[in-house]
């Protein structure tokens, strides 16, 4: 069942608690702080139904269409179809929405993938995660994630010594319907605009936390669920003109907070393996699938960035300077590096057992670690190319009200090829993702959003076939003596 824009909307209209500081929030539809990325969200679900759209981002087995985020690749052209309509949700936000609904529908298919991983000797969850995939791709579900415990509480002996109350999230009781978890879990970027929330592990657990070791996934109207927003950037947008960015692809970001919150057993996943909670994420094709997604959204992102600068040296007469052409030239092959990334992964995908296909996870995780220790690298070299020009505009579209300010504005900030009023809306664009808030809170997302580089690198070594490349350089070795070993 495929919903438009429309029925995405009013599906979000469920009850469910979202706090700003003191303020309790009832509808992201409405509310000044979340309408706008609302919007953008919806824009996809319209994409979707489109005809110039549709073939790319749907996929159809047995006569059903439904996202291609949820299709399970069979061949490298089932790989290429995802990687389309990632591209194509991608471009509808710029880059800018890093958790739109094909990331964790990355996780949910990956998983299904192999569903003999939820199986253990004391626990066998195998049919609840196929039976789970089925239910996200059939009635069209959004998810969010949140697989990280709260900073601080890494520590359990902290809190036995203290004898605190240990915030992490935990299962708290078992019975015949289910498990009840409390707690706190981070990071559930776009939480705010999803349907239901994963609940996991993505960090090793040390021994003795056998309680948090529960990967589940809830509603987010769940009873005893509430969403604790970060400050909404949209919220302080001051308008479309002089925020874009902001005003539009807010996707904002939430702590996940519960409190009694019922699980009923078919949604429980893994439970009390501390190994098994996390391995789940790499013994399956979940994390490459996400992610993929994620590299070729910073692909997206980029060529916008690419755009600014270009536009930005244009406007200012400087982009025939030999040194400022160098510049743009090597964000030029930023972009071309991971956009050769990104089909790398396609051309040497991995063949899995059941006749199903994965993208190089080697590969993929190098895009990452490329995506996450270059982006800043990225905004610096646009900084030199904007320089003060970002700092040089007026406050805000207001100069435009008044006539005698519009004159002024209008003679003195226009020239020959550009008009004072497309000037200053480039600028206020390159300022929302070089210097404002919003701005700040990218620059954090593509460095951490994997966690720190030394854990991207950890994914990278793991998947290295070590001893073909030991192999290799053995073999050059081997070709030659040693001195006095020659005959």
């Amino acid at each position: 069942m495929l919903m438009n824009g429309a029925e995405y909307l009013e599906s979000l209209r469920d009850g469910r608690t979202i706090r700003i500081g003191s303020e309790t929030v009832r509808d992201v539809t409405s509310h000044p702080a979340f309408k706008n990325a609302a919007r953008s969200f919806a824009r996809i679900w319209d994409a979707r139904v489109s005809a110039e759209h549709g073939d790319a981002l749907c996929a159809e087995e047995d006569g059903e269409r439904f996202p291609a985020y949820y299709l399970m690749p069979k061949s490298r052209a089932d790989l290429e179809h995802r990687t389309r309509s990632a591209t194509a949700i991608a471009d509808l936000s710029y880059g800018m929405m890093g958790r739109s609904p094909d990331f964790i529908g990355g996780y949910v298919t990956g998983a299904a993938m192999q569903p003999e991983m939820f199986k253990t000797d004391a626990y066998d969850f195998s049919a609840n995660m196929s039976a789970y995939y089925k239910h996200c791709r059939d009635n069209d579900i959004f998810l969010s994630h949140a697989v990280a415990p709260p900073q601080g509480t890494r520590d359990p002996e902290h809190y036995g010594r203290s004898s605190s109350f240990v915030p992490t999230l935990s299962v708290t009781s078992e019975g015949d319907d289910g498990v009840v978890i409390n707690g706190v879990k981070l990071l559930a970027t776009a939480a705010a605009f999803s349907h239901e929330v994963w609940i996991g592990n993505i960090l090793p657990l040390a021994k003795g936390r056998e309680a948090e070791a529960v990967t589940c996934v809830i509603p987010v109207n769940s009873p005893g669920l509430e969403l604790w927003s970060r400050k909404p950037y949209e919220r302080f947008a001051q308008s479309e003109y002089d925020n874009p960015l902001a005003y539009r692809y807010d996707e904002s970001d939430c702590v996940v907070i519960c409190r009694d919150v019922k699980v009923p057993w078919e949604r429980v996943l893994t439970l009390g393996d501390i190994a098994w909670s996390r391995n789940i994420y790499f013994d399956t094709p979940a994390h490459t699938l996400s992610n993929h997604q994620a590299a070729v959204r910073y692909r997206s992102k980029l060529k916008l960035l690419l755009g600014i600068a270009k536009r930005v040296t244009e406007s200012m007469g400087t982009d025939k300077v030999p040194a400022v052409a160098d510049t743009l030239n090597h964000l030029s092959a930023m972009h071309a590096t991971i956009s050769a990334m990104i089909a790398g992964q396609i051309q040497d995908h991995e063949t899995l057992k059941g006749g199903l296909t994965c993208y190089n996870r080697r590969y993929m995780y190098a895009a990452v670690y490329f995506a996450t220790q270059n982006y800043d690298k990225i905004l610096a070299r646009i900084r030199e190319l904007t320089g003060g020009s970002v700092l040089q505009m007026p406050a805000d579209a207001s100069v435009m009200d008044d006539d005698e300010t519009k004159r002024i504005f209008e003679m003195c900030w226009s020239t020959e090829t550009w008009d004072a009023k497309d000037k200053m809306k480039l600028f206020k664009l390159a300022w929302d993702i070089l210097g404002t808030d919003f701005a700040g809170r990218h620059s954090q997302y593509e460095r951490f959003y994997m966690g720190p580089a030394f854990i991207v690198r950890e994914h990278v070594g793991r998947e290295t076939d070590w001893a073909e490349i030991e192999e290799f350089t053995d073999a050059l070795l081997a070709s030659y003596d040693a001195p006095g070993d020659m005959d």
